[in-house]
């Protein structure tokens, strides 16, 4: 959010007051009673101590798609707005290191079930809405203070409960073996989340393991695409939604990654990027979590096709996506541009040519505030061992 300039920021906040103003009959009890997606949610306000809780809507029956990002796809914003302010969240401070207790492992059977959870939270008193939201986090509704919960038994994913009791595996190790048995990985976050995974366990804001768990198994991805062939072609992948614009390019060279993102700030664009080599990157991401989502639907593909290569992505935020409803939307909206048929060119110029050309920002302009040309340009096949 920060990297958007203050009229944006004014923008978005203005546009989810409107969205509250909606909704504003959720606020008006202190307790609700409904079925869990499952969703569990980990604050960062006051680390290391933090709110911790489930979130539950005023609706009974299957409520996953309100806590799925990956049934998101082909949604508008405003569908998905409205489903996370159904989301009504109930929080406990506590220690990160407090991973123990009725509470903790009541959210950690939530965690891992296999389908909505009936469930009842009263509050100390009415919740009330948040103020604001940020880029990382898909929102939510309501947030209050509780006072009692209740959540009926279910039964859990054999994987998921496998990995938990397991405590002589690493965390790195358990969210890989639930990514390859075919675990959806907002699941495999939020029991990352709530510290389910790991021999020295500890509760992670949920804003912070969803990028530690894409960073995790794109890391994982790499070692064995830098074992592949280099590809042999320049290709061009395309996919928009929810007012951002992708496009993603595969050129012949060692693993060599950049992400650049662009945004309209009033009259002008704000452009944020970084990169790495095959060496990784020794820094947090400029971009933040958006950079370790592009990387993960690449990595993916690049696994699937038993190729390396090197890689551009471009993504342009325009107006439209008023309201930023999280990282997710990188990670899918790459994910499928994957999936589509690429165009092939003969230059890494004549790709980027085009990989920009349907963008309201110029093929300069990008290469202005990027730095692979230059990076290409300054290093040799030993800089990548």
């Amino acid at each position: 959010m920060s990297r958007t300039g203050s009229d944006i920021r004014k923008g978005i906040e203005q546009n989810w007051h409107e969205y509250l103003s909606k909704y504003a009959n959720l606020f008006s009890s202190n307790e609700i009673q409904g079925s869990s997606p499952p969703s569990v949610f980990v604050g960062s306000y006051g680390y290391p101590k933090v709110g911790i809780g489930p979130m539950l809507p005023p609706i009974h029956g299957d409520t996953t798609l309100l806590d799925t990002p990956e049934k998101w796809l082909g949604k508008s914003l405003e569908e998905i707005v409205n489903y996370r302010l159904n989301l009504v969240r109930g929080v406990q401070k506590t220690g990160i290191e407090e991973t123990t207790g009725r509470f903790i492992e009541s959210l950690h059977e939530l965690a891992m079930s296999s389908g909505s959870i009936d469930s009842e939270i009263k509050f100390i008193k009415n919740p009330t809405p948040i103020p604001s939201i940020d880029g990382q986090n898909a929102p939510f509704g309501p947030l209050g203070e509780i006072k009692t919960a209740k959540f009926s038994p279910n039964s859990s994913i054999k994987s998921i409960e496998n990995a938990y009791y397991d405590t002589d595996l690493k965390a790195e190790d358990a969210v890989m073996k639930l990514y390859n048995s075919g675990i959806e990985i907002s699941k495999i976050q939020k029991c990352f989340s709530i510290g389910m995974f790991g021999k020295n366990r500890k509760l992670v804001p949920t804003k912070w393991s969803i990028t530690a768990t894409d960073q995790i198994i794109s890391n994982d991805l790499m070692h064995d695409i830098l074992e592949f062939d280099i590809i042999d072609r320049y290709e061009v992948f395309r996919f928009d939604h929810l007012g951002n614009l992708f496009s993603v390019i595969l050129f012949p060279h060692r693993w060599i990654f950049e992400m650049q993102e662009a945004w309209h700030d009033k009259n002008s664009i704000g452009f944020g990027s970084d990169y790495e080599t095959a060496k990784g990157i020794d820094h947090p991401p400029s971009i933040a979590g958006a950079y370790f989502a592009g990387k993960l639907a690449v990595t993916e593909y690049l696994q699937k096709i038993k190729k390396q290569s090197g890689v551009m992505i471009f993504r342009e935020i325009q107006p439209q996506y008023a309201v930023p409803v999280g990282v997710w939307q990188v990670r899918e909206g790459v994910r499928e541009a994957m999936k589509n048929n690429p165009q092939e060119v003969n230059s890494l110029n004549e790709a980027i040519a085009l990989a920009t050309k349907r963008m309201s920002i110029s093929k300069n302009e990008w290469l202005a505030h990027g730095d692979m040309l230059k990076l290409i340009a300054q290093t040799s096949m030993s800089d990548f061992f």
